[in-house]
């Protein structure tokens, strides 16, 4: 384990270097996520919660604890930042875009935040427990990713993807992701099952998954206009793009019975939860 002052040298040099951010067009991060710097508000406001029943799973079949050490890789503004730290863990939460962890800082000032990506985790070798990628590892799937990932959990130590998931399974959901997708290219994201070629990997034990159901329930405003402004893809459109698909959404609220005229309304999600333990070498 890293003393105070070697850790902040050891960051330091980390910092040095030439990282892959969404800043960075050499870097290994899609183009997409560019949008990500402009939508840190929207994202905060219009994304879901994780559900309550993750903190079980999280103690209970990631380890996370009192005494335990987890990365929140890619963590955004924040979202599963609650669960981690209601298990008791420390929590090192690690995000390349700026605004994002800048708001994050803000929320959970007691948390460490390092700016950081997949490919370069700014951490020594076997440091932590448990490394949780919460709606993000779509975006770096792949050897470099799971080789660092590997690297900085100790022996024993899992790695936790989560995502939350519209309920496609509820028709005007349906009908709303189907819009969505229009505009995604070639954008990485959890549906297109893109992320699971990384798998299996040397050095990493089989996927075990558990779903649960919950609603993000809220104004139409933050539960879908915000929720579809905070996508990466979307909020990389032009405005005029932009201005076409909130019509689009206009007239499916507009033509929903559960949804017109509603100033609250609940959103149907499933949470997919997935892990994988760090094999002995």
């Amino acid at each position: 384990m890293l003393t105070a002052s070697e850790r902040s040298e050891f960051h330091a040099g980390l910092r040095r270097k030439e990282r892959p951010n969404v800043e960075n067009p050499s870097g290994t991060v899609h183009h997409a996520a560019s949008g990500y710097t402009t939508v840190a508000e929207a994202y905060v406001r219009g994304r879901p919660e994780y559900p309550q029943e993750l903190t079980d799973w999280l103690r209970d079949e990631i380890g996370l604890g009192r005494g335990a050490r987890v990365v929140d890789l890619g963590a955004g503004t924040g979202k599963m930042t609650p669960r981690l730290l209601a298990t008791g863990a420390d929590v090192v939460a690690i995000e390349p875009v700026t605004q994002m962890l800048d708001k994050l800082s803000t929320t959970y000032p007691r948390v460490e935040a390092l700016t950081g990506a997949a490919q370069a985790i700014p951490l020594a070798d076997c440091e932590v427990d448990a490394v949780v990628c919460a709606q993000s590892f779509h975006w770096f799937a792949g050897p470099a990713a799971l080789a660092e990932i590997h690297r900085v959990l100790k022996p024993g130590g899992r790695l936790a993807m989560l995502w939350n998931l519209s309920d496609t399974r509820v028709p005007w959901v349906a009908e709303l992701s189907a819009l969505i997708n229009r505009y995604e290219g070639d954008a990485p994201r959890f549906h297109t099952g893109a992320w699971r070629d990384a798998f299996p990997y040397a050095g990493f034990g089989p996927l075990v998954e558990r779903r649960y159901e919950h609603l993000h329930v809220g104004k139409p405003e933050d539960v879908i206009f915000n929720r579809v402004h905070s996508i990466s893809f979307v909020a990389a459109l032009t405005p005029e793009r932009r201005a076409a698909l909130d019509q689009e959404l206009r007239h499916l609220i507009a033509h929903e019975p559960t949804l017109s005229g509603h100033e609250e309304i609940a959103v149907p999600y499933v949470t997919a939860a997935i892990r994988t333990d760090k094999l002995p070498a």
